[in-house]
């Protein structure tokens, strides 16, 4: 049952699945153990032991030396212990090799369902230790497989499974076999009997280590991301900050004639980015989180509320296609953006709105 090649097959699968021989070993010994009593009937002690460097399988009866018998599937008498060896007391544990014919078919074929579901126990916990840590990571993937609108992939340097969900994919975004991508790792799924890794393209975590990949300045410190907006495949705002006064924040992630920021978009697959000088004044921050819009003035209506005034002819692009520029400087922004034209802001006061165009 048990031969060179099976011994050569562990050695390719610790390379593989990256799972130890010994570890897979011990999985093995033990489902050797309940197909042999299954296909026996045995119910006593019962070991299985398998060597790699003999390339050998042997089953042993085992049982405990006892002065008086109880159970003879589990217990032998001294007297019968020490003839087999003389040197046994009471208290000992005798092996004896069990030259087994009834070891078949069916006792072969309960060992490989027993070994598989240890299999896939130790994927999953090999799986769960290398990403526990990865979780919120940029990472690069292969995909292998597209099945129900599921995007799967193989990720990681033992090539563990992960899964792109339909809700993490970009709308118009296109997926083929064996092509490469950055995905995001959202979570590490361990529920029953699997682990599974789950990726997004969606994710605002995405944008945010992309820039900091392609950014020195990010990676080390000088420059800080405040916050991420984004609608994925349409338009992503991203507000920075620099730590050092003599280092432009905007000029170094938009990078020599935009070489870093285009690098961006173009792994976004042409995502709009619109970069802002986040401000520790509120409605400055709103005024900028408009952009591409002018914006004359931002007036305080409320806690976390407040109300941009933009000229008439840009109240369009102020708001955005379906309110999608208004929409996303509400979510960097955190407040609650009301954006009104000059007109129907005069007409609402009842004064002309100063103009306090930001320099």
């Amino acid at each position: 049952m048990i031969n060179q090649d099976f011994f050569l097959a562990l050695e390719d699968l610790e390379r593989e699945k990256g799972i130890s021989q010994a570890e897979f070993i011990s999985a093995l010994e033990n489902a050797l153990v309940i197909a042999y009593k299954k296909s026996t009937g045995v119910s006593g002690g019962v070991e299985v032991r398998l060597n790699p460097e003999k390339k050998s399988i042997k089953i042993y009866s085992v049982r405990n030396v006892v002065e008086t018998v109880e159970d003879v599937e589990k217990e032998i008498s001294l007297e019968e212990a020490q003839e087999i060896k003389k040197s046994y007391k009471v208290g000992d544990v005798v092996s004896v090799e069990i030259i087994s014919k009834n070891f078949g078919r069916i006792a072969a074929q309960t060992a490989k369902q027993i070994l598989m579901q240890k299999l896939r126990e130790i994927e999953r916990e090999n799986t769960v230790s290398e990403f526990e840590d990865k979780e919120g990571e940029l990472m690069a993937c292969t995909v292998r497989r597209i099945e129900d609108g599921n995007v799967y992939v193989e990720i990681g340097g033992n090539q563990i499974e992960g899964v792109l969900m339909p809700k993490d994919q970009v709308p118009g975004e296109k997926y083929e076999l064996n092509q490469r991508l950055n995905v995001y790792v959202k979570r590490v799924k361990n529920s029953g009997k699997m682990a599974q890794i789950v990726v997004s393209r969606t994710a605002v975590g995405l944008v945010k280590r992309l820039f900091e990949n392609e950014v020195p300045e990010i990676k080390q410190g000088i420059v800080t991301v405040k916050g991420v907006a984004r609608e994925a495949g349409q338009r992503t705002k991203i507000a920075i900050a620099s730590e050092d006064a003599s280092v432009d924040a905007i000029g170094a992630c938009v990078g020599n004639k935009g070489a870093r920021v285009n690098a961006i978009v173009a792994e976004l697959g042409g995502e709009k980015i619109d970069i802002i000088p986040w401000s520790e004044n509120p409605l400055e921050y709103i005024s900028r989180a408009l952009s591409p819009a002018r914006v004359v003035k931002v007036i305080q209506t409320g806690d976390d509320s407040a109300m941009a005034v933009v000229p008439d002819d840009k109240l369009s692009l102020a708001i955005g296609r379906s309110g999608q520029n208004a929409r996303l400087a509400v979510r960097l922004t955190g407040w609650k953006i009301d954006v009104k034209s000059e007109s129907a802001a005069d007409a609402e006061f009842g004064e002309t709105v100063e103009k306090t165009e930001e320099e």
